[in-house]
């Protein structure tokens, strides 16, 4: 059995450097530590793109940037960690290079997955945990890798959201302001999802438009630049009183502009996690495909909600460009979430 670190536990650094929907579901990790360890200093190592998401956790004390530490050499990147004067490192998302780094920084604890064969020899806290096997949802598998700081505690799936700690939102700009409805329900809804998930067709979107009268909703598509031309023909179908906001914003314009609607509609990605971390009413549309089935990836927030057909299927998996799984889930069952 491996010594406890609960004593020495003071900065920490949180090390997750994938995309926008798994480092929220991340931030409960930092919001259980700081329950435990609550003057302890929260390091989050991210990628340049999620800083904007970083910086809304309370929890977080402080963001370090992986892109720019990862351009370094091994001396100079090794010499960066160390002024941090970190005692513990947690490889949320496993990386060769960072297990390697955090070694030669002399991190005293440094807490990773015995699964990969790159973390023996260099992670000195080692926790057996299998994603790929487990029934947890990412938020909850992600606490376990806090049992070296003797916190055994893993959230109900219907409590972890309150672990969050997304207070920080941007303001409001005024532009985005004029935008929403101060009358009307504001739906967004996000088609696509950069490839990271299964997606409902658009023609789902459009039957889910019809059954929101535009006398109670105002509806926006949101997608990023590169997606505004991928939906660019479907757009031009669409009712006049649709708002395309498609390349609009920056993530932080984005997050506050999410944090001002009722609800929005998505795949499992990035925005949908946002919504659900704003505590809007965050509706994601699920295959029932493991690992990509809501019990791993469901939204946590207090109004999130997930449509998913109760089915067996394998067949999508081998045809991710068109599954039926998820396209079997017709606009009314989202449309219902709504009223």
């Amino acid at each position: 059995m491996q010594a406890s670190i609960k004593h020495t536990a003071q900065t920490i650094v949180v090390s997750r450097i994938d995309a926008i929907g798994d480092v929220i579901l991340t931030l409960p990790l930092c919001g259980l530590i700081k329950k435990y360890y609550p003057q302890s200093k929260i390091i989050f190592l991210g990628r340049t793109y999620t800083q904007a998401i970083i910086n809304c956790c309370e929890h977080v004390d402080e963001f370090m940037n992986a892109d720019e530490l990862l351009k370094l050499n091994d001396t100079d990147a090794a010499a960066a960690l160390q002024k941090l004067n970190a005692d513990t490192f947690i490889h949320v998302f496993p990386n060769k290079r960072l297990s390697a780094l955090a070694k030669k920084a002399g991190i005293p604890n440094r807490i990773g997955t015995t699964n990969r064969l790159f973390h023996w020899g260099k992670v000195n806290k080692m926790v057996r945990l299998s994603r790929k096997k487990s029934e947890l949802h990412e938020s909850q598998l992600n606490c376990k890798l806090l049992e070296p700081l003797e916190i055994n505690e893993i959230p109900a799936l219907n409590e972890i959201g309150s672990y969050t700690g997304f207070t920080k939102i941007p303001a409001l700009s005024n532009e985005a302001k004029t935008l929403l409805d101060p009358v009307k329900k504001n739906v967004i809804l996000h088609p696509k999802s950069n490839a990271s998930a299964r997606e409902w067709s658009l023609e789902n979107y459009s039957a889910l438009i019809k059954l929101l009268p535009e006398s109670d909703y105002k509806i926006f598509i949101s997608g990023t630049e590169k997606e505004k031309r991928l939906l660019a023909d479907w757009l031009k179908t669409l009712p006049l009183h649709v708002v395309d906001i498609t390349g609009k914003f920056s993530l932080p314009d984005f997050i506050a502009f999410i944090s001002k609607a009722g609800y929005l509609v998505a795949a499992s990605t990035g925005p949908l996690h946002i919504a659900s971390a704003c505590g809007i009413g965050a509706i994601g549309i699920y295959p029932p495909i493991k690992p990509m089935h809501p019990g791993r990836w469901q939204p946590i927030g207090k109004n999130a909600a997930f449509v998913c057909i109760t089915k067996v299927c394998e067949d999508c998996r081998k045809n991710p460009t068109s599954c039926t799984c998820i396209n079997d889930i017709n606009a009314l069952q989202v449309a219902v979430l709504m009223k």
